[in-house]
């Protein structure tokens, strides 16, 4: 007799045998309850949840004559009728399973919705089972919608696929969509537990662990593994045997190598990696069961009553003595760090190697690791260049003037800073002298940071520099400057006004102004009106309108124009003759003659200055602001250069 899988053996073959889909279970138990039946399903989820099991059951629900032959439409079929000994058996006349990763041909499912004519000869309804629909063609997919969305009464279709991503809309919509969900481990150790009892196959909890999660959410897979181990253990199921068949790395090392992590010890972390290699061990499970440790290793950290809850686990109490031992930041960093690594493993010419390197980065991330050397850390500052050496600012004491007029100054890039000769005196011999003049210079631009702009608009700088008592400001202040030094004995400090340079914004502006001089003339606002009707009537085009628009008008007559162009390219036969068309045509019938010079009024800058003209008005708005300035007092708010559009 031949031998039947395990997979094959156990399936299920009515809802309460059905192993961790609650969810679908109780939906579709109380539609064939109540009898509200959709015509169209779609079971969606990964490998070995389930699909075609609950497709069979649905189908032998629908069917079920019960043990005397007058059943109905029930959640829970009898097993014994000829119906459901039919479809278990795969030989149902009335219930059609269709793989349409071998049959996604438009003629396949032509000749499948040809069957939908004829009424079901032995059931109560035929059933047509499409499995792996995604792989149907477009054409397929069409073929199908109208029958999909108003089927025969006595049809009902179910469709099943591990990638609803593929599957259109358009048969979505017609579908009761169910999601099988990913088997928890524990419900799957469960399961096999009580499989392979039935099976009087002896087999201990550790090992049942391993096989479920190796199994990845997939009944099927889990079953098929226990296959496995039964034919590698000669009939019984041991943890060493499964660890050998799944290449998985024994706990004892992965607590070995987390304690090492913990206590900084590189030579034991080292050593056990190189025991990995001489074993066969995987790289690759090594790092998953750290991966795995340490997410217990987190939980317990955050809910220390974990330990006390999972009293089955014999490894629950390694695991909390590690959280213990581990800062639960660290236990973080690490959990990142295996998740990474095993992405890496494939990159590397050597997994081993790659394993090392991993392990060997946990170490390097620790404050301190054993007698590594500790690497120094820097830390990043908002602070200018030249600020983090420089000496601190010295405090005034008590009983002495501050002045400060606040004033906000906002710019790209540092501006150099000027200082009044006759401000400040130097001195010899000062205590906090500063060496060069870039310094000064950057800690001006770090308090000038904070200060709020003027209402007056213009643009200063608020240094703060000690200066001998009585003496005054002059408008000595514009003569040559020299480097700052403070005096020893300063008596008192004020705040002196400077004059630093330009916004770079109003430079830019300035700039474009400058090459893009207007200087309006009657016959330019003239010239100007006539190309913006000829523009708006669509009358010129491409070259043609590059002529009309950077052309200056500078004479007129009765029956002559005088254009004059900056770019010999714009002076082209063709695109005169199709200007001085378009004139005609507006009725202006002149003859039009082009001549080469500077232009100062052309349509194109005086629509140039119309757009920098609301630019600035729009800009002015926004820095006029009450909200924007408070914002940029307070917290150091920026305008990000060239965000401001006008609407």
């Amino acid at each position: 007799m031949s031998y039947l899988v395990l997979a094959r053996k156990y399936r299920p073959r009515n809802f309460t045998e059905m192993v961790g889909q609650d969810h679908v279970v109780q939906a579709l138990t109380n539609a064939l309850t109540t009898q509200r039946l959709h015509h169209a399903y779609l079971f969606t989820g990964t490998r070995g949840v389930g699909k075609t099991t609950v497709s069979r059951i649905l189908a032998k629900s629908l069917n079920c004559q019960g043990p005397d032959g007058q059943g109905g439409i029930t959640a829970t079929p009898c097993g014994v009728c000829q119906a459901c000994i039919d479809i278990d058996s795969g030989r149902f006349v009335d219930y059609t399973e269709l793989d349409a990763a071998s049959n996604r041909g438009v003629d396949e499912v032509q000749a499948l919705l040809e069957q939908a004519v004829y009424k079901p000869v032995q059931g109560r309804f035929k059933v047509f089972m499409i499995d792996e629909v995604h792989m149907l063609t477009g054409h397929a997919f069409n073929a199908m919608l109208k029958t999909l969305e108003e089927p025969p009464e006595y049809l009902k279709f179910v469709l099943a696929t591990t990638d609803p991503q593929k599957v259109p809309v358009t048969v979505l919509s017609r579908c009761l969509q169910f999601n099988l969900r990913p088997i928890a481990p524990e419900t799957i150790r469960e399961h096999l537990q009580t499989v392979l009892q039935a099976e009087k196959v002896a087999a201990d909890v550790p090992s049942l662990r391993l096989l479920a999660r190796a199994a990845h959410g997939s009944m099927r897979d889990a079953l098929s593994l226990a296959d496995q181990a039964i034919s590698f253990g000669a009939g019984q199921i041991e943890e060493a045997t499964v660890r050998q068949m799944l290449g998985s790395v024994d706990r004892s090392y992965v607590f070995r190598l987390l304690e090492a992590l913990a206590q900084g010890d590189g030579k034991t972390v080292v050593e056990t990696s190189e025991a990995l290699r001489l074993n066969g061990l995987s790289a690759a499970s090594t790092l998953e069961e750290m991966s795995m440790v340490l997410q217990r290793m987190a939980v317990v950290q955050a809910v220390p009553s974990a330990v006390e809850s999972d009293e089955t686990d014999p490894q629950a109490l390694d695991v909390a003595r590690l959280a213990a031992l581990m800062p639960a930041d660290e236990t973080q960093l690490l959990y990142s760090i295996c998740l990474h690594g095993r992405a890496e493993l494939g990159l590397a010419p050597d997994e081993y190697a790659a394993l090392t390197m991993v392990l060997l980065r946990l170490l390097a991330f620790k404050p301190r690791a054993g007698n590594l050397p500790v690497a120094e850390k820097k830390t990043l500052t908002d602070a200018p260049r030249g600020l983090a050496a420089a000496a601190p600012r010295p405090v005034p004491a008590l009983g002495q003037v501050v002045t400060e007029v606040p004033v906000f100054e906002k710019k790209e890039t540092p501006a150099p800073v000027e200082y009044s000769q006759s401000a400040i005196k130097i001195v010899a011999n000062a205590e906090a002298q500063i060496n060069t003049e870039e310094k000064v210079e950057s800690e001006v631009h770090a308090e000038a940071e904070a200060l709020q702009p003027p209402p007056t608009g213009q643009h200063l700088h608020v240094v703060q520099l000690p200066v001998a008592a009585g003496q005054s400001l002059t408008s000595e202040q514009n003569r040559p400057l020299a480097p700052v030094e403070y005096a020893q004995d300063a008596a008192k400090i004020v705040a002196i006004p400077v004059r630093v340079q330009a916004d770079s914004r109003a430079e830019a502006v300035a700039g474009q102004s400058a090459a893009s001089l207007l200087l309006p003339t009657e016959e330019g606002e003239f010239w100007h009106g006539i190309v913006r009707q000829l523009i708006a009537r669509e009358a010129i085009n491409a070259m043609v309108r590059e002529l009309a628009l950077q052309s200056q008008l500078v004479a007129r007559d009765t029956d002559q124009w005088l254009l004059r162009v900056e770019r010999e390219s714009l002076n082209q036969s063709g695109s005169r003759d199709r200007l001085a068309t378009a004139l005609q045509a507006a009725g202006y019938a002149v003859r039009l003659v082009v001549e080469i010079g500077r232009v100062t009024d052309s349509p194109a800058r005086r629509n140039a200055a119309l757009v920098a003209e609301r630019q600035l008005a729009a800009e002015k708005i926004i820095f006029d602001d009450p909200f924007v300035q408070a914002m940029m007092r307070d917290f150091g708010a920026k305008i990000v250069p060239g965000s401001i559009t006008p609407g």
